[in-house]
Parts: C-alpha cells; sequence; structure tokens
C-alpha cells in the first residue's frame, strides 16, 4: 500500500473534451471535501467535476472508498476512477476530474477510457510512495553520551526520527524489526542503554 509522492494535476484533450485532473493526499473525509469545492470554484464553467476517493487502510478494515459521476452516465466516470486508485494500492487520496463537454459524445467505453485514464496519467506524473510499518522505539541516554548515540544512529540502518533534550537526551527512532536492533543497542551501548517500545508508526518511502 502507498499514498501519492505529492499533490498534482494534468490536463489533456479528447475529441475536443477537456479533462482536467487534480489529486491531493488528504487525511479524512473534511479534508476531501473541502478539496472537492475548491476545484469546482476553480472551474464553475465545467459540465462535470467526477471524484474519488480512498481513505484509510484496508488491512484494518477502516478503509472508506467513494466516488461520484456528477451528472456522468452511471458508473463512467467516479467508479473507473476509484478502480484506478485501487489498482495502484493508494490511500489518503482524492481525485477530482472535470470535464468542459466538446461537442462530440464519446459514449461509455470513451467516458471510462477518458476519465480512466487521464487519472492514471496523473498519478504517473505525480509517483508513489510506499508505506511500511515500523515499530517506534525511544532510547533516553545522558547528555555526555549522547553525540555518540547520535553519530552511531546516524550511521545505522535505522530510521532517527526525533531528538528531544532534556534531563536526559531521549532519541526516537523507527525499525522494522525490534529484535535485530535490541541487539545492535546491546552491542554498541554494552547492554547499558534500553529501548522504550512506543507502538507502530508508518514511514513513506520511495
Amino acid at each position: 500500500m502507498g499514498v501519492i509522492a505529492r499533490d498534482g494535476e494534468h490536463e489533456v484533450e479528447i475529441q475536443r473534451s477537456r479533462f482536467r485532473c487534480v489529486v491531493a493526499r488528504i487525511d479524512d473525509v473534511d479534508e476531501a471535501t473541502a478539496l472537492i469545492a475548491r476545484v469546482r470554484k476553480e472551474g464553475p464553467d465545467a459540465n462535470h467535476h467526477c471524484t474519488a476517493m480512498r481513505i484509510g487502510d484496508p488491512e484494518t478494515g477502516r478503509l472508506i472508498a467513494r466516488s461520484n459521476d456528477d451528472g456522468e452516465p452511471g458508473g463512467t466516470a467516479g467508479a473507473p476512477m476509484l478502480e484506478v486508485l485501487t489498482r495502484r494500492d493508494v490511500t489518503d487520496v482524492v481525485a477530482v476530474v472535470s470535464r468542459w463537454f466538446g461537442g462530440t459524445k464519446l459514449g461509455a467505453g470513451g467516458l471510462i477510457r477518458a476519465y480512466s485514464g487521464v487519472l492514471a496519467e496523473t498519478l504517473d506524473l505525480v509517483g508513489r510512495l510506499r508505506r511500511v510499518r515500523h515499530r517506534e522505539l525511544m532510547l533516553s541516554v545522558p547528555h555526555d553520551r549522547a553525540g555518540r548515540v547520535e553519530n552511531d544512529l546516524r550511521n545505522s540502518p535505522y530510521v532517527l526520527r526525533d531528538i528531544d533534550y532534556g534531563a536526559d537526551v531521549t532519541f526516537t527512532v523507527a525499525v522494522t524489526d525490534v529484535a535485530p536492533f535490541e541487539d545492535w543497542l546491546a552491542e554498541r551501548s554494552a547492554g547499558e542503554i534500553e529501548a522504550v517500545d512506543a507502538g507502530p508508526c508508518d514511514l513513506y518511502l520511495p
């Protein structure tokens, strides 16, 4: 599963009809609704603003998947767009394709190809990041040892996410497998530093 690497837009012309696709990464339905409203405002003269969104994680069963044909014949716009998002395995995304009718009817097949095609091209342009599940671990060390620990972490295969300077220095690290990290840490600290599991986290990687 992944997310789009960045927001973006793309436009094509098919038999004198103009299709403009906008995609954006979002966290919830409210953000998706706001993006759709913004696109409508930017193109008030468009004949249709067809939409598709996928939000959440299908692995946990908390996935919202919606589409809207916005006046196009049923199943020719929003549903094919949603199918593209599903095939590309991207989530937390909303797509809006605005159409300015050019006078030539495309037929059901032509509409499906147009709406799904412009979205697929837009996704190619913005790129995709993989979502990789990690565990977040926290290490607290005295200030006089922090420099060495930081240097070791930065030269390790693990992801140093945050450093907090308080009474001690706390490092937040993301790992895909806890046991090898604990072995690595024990070797470098002679078993004097322990990692506290702070729970799961997701990282987005190319």
